[in-house]
């Protein structure tokens, strides 16, 4: 199963292989945490790192897109690793994203490393969004998560396959709010014991839904290794 859907507050939200979200009822696909031009932006602090991950995720994306052709996309924040990250955009990527914008939405959430608007590149900005039964932001909210998508945490879930510990990032939900997955190359990730993490969701009812190579697998919070 390279896909599963769920009810999130009464609405339809299907969680795939690929890392994104998408719903069926608005065709909109939901993204988070792309930190494009990551590997520039520790490189204008003296840290280097393989400088293709922002080609690695833009091709991820493109893949994300062809599939589900969706009418419009949201980026959940940290789409950029900083606050040059857009502007500094080289031509190639730059001219790569305005495609995959090209006849559809594109909603661009503020997040903590890119809280202004994209430079040069087409879209709508805001601190929070909301479709259907459903409000799109970047970090969680302490007080009110109901029918969330939010991003920032980059979930993770360890598991015993074969008797080895397996680690991987997940989609994590409740029923009444999702926490996305980072989609960016080079991004890490909390588990999901994680204190940041764990006082967000109703640990009975909480399920993680692990990426792996060629399927998701959806396993109970009580069944993970911890």
């Amino acid at each position: 199963m390279r896909q599963t859907e769920i009810d999130l507050n009464g609405t339809a939200v299907v969680c795939t292989c690929e890392g994104v979200a998408y719903l069926p009822d608005s065709s909109i696909l939901v993204v988070s945490d792309l930190h494009l031009e990551k590997g520039a932006a520790f490189a204008r602090r003296g840290m280097l790192l393989p400088p293709y991950d922002t080609a690695a995720t833009l091709a991820r994306l493109q893949v994300a897109i062809n599939r589900f052709a969706p009418k419009g996309v949201v980026s959940l924040g940290d789409s950029f690793h900083d606050r040059k990250g857009s502007a500094h955009l080289p031509l190639t990527y730059r001219n790569e994203l305005i495609a995959l914008q090209a006849g559809r939405d594109w909603i661009w959430i503020e997040g903590n490393h890119d809280p202004e608007a994209p430079i040069g590149l087409g879209g709508s900005f805001y601190s929070a969004f909301s479709v259907e039964t459903l409000t799109f932001r970047h970090e969680p909210s302490k007080t009110n998560g109901v029918g969330e998508i939010a991003g920032h945490l980059h979930p993770a879930a360890r598991v015993v396959r074969r008797g080895k510990s397996v680690r991987r990032t997940c989609f994590a939900s409740d029923g009444i709010r999702l926490l996305m997955p980072a989609f960016g190359t080079t991004t890490g990730g909390l588990l999901l014991d994680h204190p940041a993490i764990k006082p967000l969701f109703n640990l009975e009812q909480l399920s993680a839904h692990l990426i792996g190579d060629e399927r998701l697998y959806t396993i109970g919070y009580t069944r993970l290794m911890r």
